[in-house]
């Protein structure tokens, strides 16, 4: 390692800095730098041909290098825990991620993460008090300042119901009102607590609700309730409803990734990301309906 000649403090740092900028920071040669762009070991990106590198990620990144002491704490095994989302579990398929899927609601992702039995988690939770979503939720699990969130999509949700909605149905409260039967997600759920939150806005308490015996651990699942006819409607995803009926409730709703810093720079997540911009990862989202992808890849909190 080249150390520079000045070991003057470095102050005012700009958000995104040049070459030299973040040669002076690291006290490297900007050659080093260089070197290190060329092998992608270093976060940067450019704009017009010209390199940057993004204060907040260098020092995520340089945090992530830092070696401990050994505390026999075993890596968390390559899994991504949490919420159900189409787009994502297919993504990582296709991005040779080698994450597996354990898809069993937004909380229990987080717990799993926490816990050291997931290196990732997706959620998608609504704070009932505050209409804001999944930082609080993180805040609640994730303690310490190691953990990133990301957002992966902004997304839709809404009504499903059968195919040509033959029962007319207008909206939520319509369909309480009215005592049709729906299918819902298991506790714990986003999906569920999104539901609570949108039947309080209508005055609408859940226990009114006439629902399937058996809750839905996926989207997918709760859209073969409907399909089957053992329930007429219930929320869920755009990118499921198929050729099911939909009635958007709300277009808004941002789909987060949590997960160390360290694991953020490693390559199943790299890999992962670096997929979900390509044309084909925007085609798919295209195709399933319900995706807004401008967000993918931002930082929305940084523990």
């Amino acid at each position: 390692m080249h150390i520079t000649s000045t070991d003057k403090p470095i102050t005012a740092l700009p958000s995104l800095m040049t070459t030299s900028e973040i040669a002076a920071y690291l006290r490297l040669r900007e050659r080093t730098i260089y070197e290190m762009v060329a092998r992608q070991t270093i976060p940067f990106t450019r704009a017009t041909g010209k390199l940057l590198f993004p204060k907040r990620l260098i020092d995520a990144w340089l945090e992530a290098q830092t070696e401990l002491p050994d505390a026999g704490i075993a890596p968390a095994p390559p899994i991504y825990a949490g919420s159900n989302d189409p787009l994502l579990e297919w993504a990582l398929r296709q991005s040779g991620s080698g994450l597996a899927v354990l898809a069993r609601g937004s909380t229990q992702g987080l717990e799993e993460l926490v816990a050291g039995r997931a290196v990732m988690a997706g959620l998608h939770l609504i704070d009932p008090q505050s209409g804001g979503w999944n930082i609080a939720a993180v805040r609640a699990h994730v303690h310490g300042a190691h953990h990133v969130m990301i957002r992966w999509a902004t997304r839709t949700q809404g009504l499903l119901v059968a195919s040509g909605n033959p029962l007319g149905i207008t909206g939520l409260a319509d369909a309480v009102n009215r005592g049709l039967r729906f299918a819902i997600r298991t506790e714990g759920a986003g999906s569920q607590r999104l539901l609570d939150v949108l039947l309080a806005r209508e005055g609408v308490s859940r226990a009114a609700l006439i629902t399937t015996d058996r809750g839905a651990e996926t989207h997918a699942d709760l859209a073969a309730l409907i399909e089957t006819g053992e329930a007429q409607c219930g929320l869920g995803l755009q990118s499921a409803a198929g050729q099911l009926g939909f009635l958007p409730l709300i277009t808004d709703e941002p789909f987060d990734l949590v997960m160390t810093r360290h694991a953020y720079f490693e390559p199943p997540i790299q890999n992962l990301l670096a997929f979900a911009r390509s044309d084909a990862c925007h085609k798919r989202a295209a195709h399933l309906g319900g995706y807004d992808l401008r967000q993918l890849g931002d930082v929305v909190w940084n523990g």
